[in-house]
Formats: structure tokens, C-alpha cells, sequence
């Protein structure tokens, strides 16, 4: 296995992309493999690296179905439930307060949280 050609930061020739350069253009890298590395040094520490596809070999983005758009719209309103008082807080949970700000803050009105 050879080498991968690597590129200074904003200097890959055309015909790469990143994959957020994929998905903006509608495209996935479909199952190829990393075609070169882009490389952004930094001072103290390793340089920066980006992974670079294909444009040419690049397919278009699967188009979202009813039942993924309906699992997803699940999953996103039971990340803004709260478990302990149960109501929609309107934003999505804090995964490192595990409740809304409210009930974390133990001024939640509607709360069952012991403290």
C-alpha cells in the first residue's frame, strides 16, 4: 500500500473535497477510500489533518425517507424531554446536567428531583 499524497491546507489541487465539501455539493464518498491528506501545521503540537475523496467516483447523497425523517424527529423530541419533571424544555438536554437548567438548578416547579 502506498503513501497518500499529502497537501498543505488550502493548496489540494481540484478534483478533492472533504466530505463537508461532499455533502455541501449533495455528494457522499460512497465506499472509496481516502484519495489524499490535506495538513495544517500548528506550532506546539501535530498538524491539523483533513481526509480528501474523489470528486469523479463521488455518489449523490440518498435522498431522506418518510420513516427516517419521522425516527428522526423522534429521537430529537425525546432529547428535549426532561426525565425528571417530564415536560419539553424546549431546547435539547445538557447531557452533563442530565435534566433541564430548572430542575438542575432545583427551582423546577413541576420537578420530582430529591435535593
Amino acid at each position: 500500500m502506498g503513501a497518500l499524497p499529502v497537501f498543505r491546507w488550502r493548496l489540494a489541487p481540484d478534483g478533492y473535497a472533504t466530505r463537508r465539501q461532499l455533502r455541501a455539493r449533495g455528494l457522499r464518498p460512497g465506499g472509496q477510500p481516502v484519495a489524499a491528506e490535506l495538513q495544517r501545521p500548528r506550532r506546539r503540537r501535530g498538524p491539523l489533518v483533513a481526509y480528501l475523496y474523489r470528486v469523479d467516483l463521488a455518489k449523490p447523497v440518498r435522498p431522506m425517507t418518510e420513516a427516517k425523517r419521522a425516527a428522526l424527529t423522534k429521537a430529537n423530541a425525546a432529547r428535549r424531554l426532561c426525565p425528571a419533571c417530564g415536560r419539553d424544555a424546549g431546547y435539547v438536554i445538557p447531557s452533563a446536567l442530565g435534566t433541564c437548567v430548572p430542575c438542575a438548578d432545583h427551582f423546577c416547579p413541576e420537578g420530582t428531583r430529591d435535593g
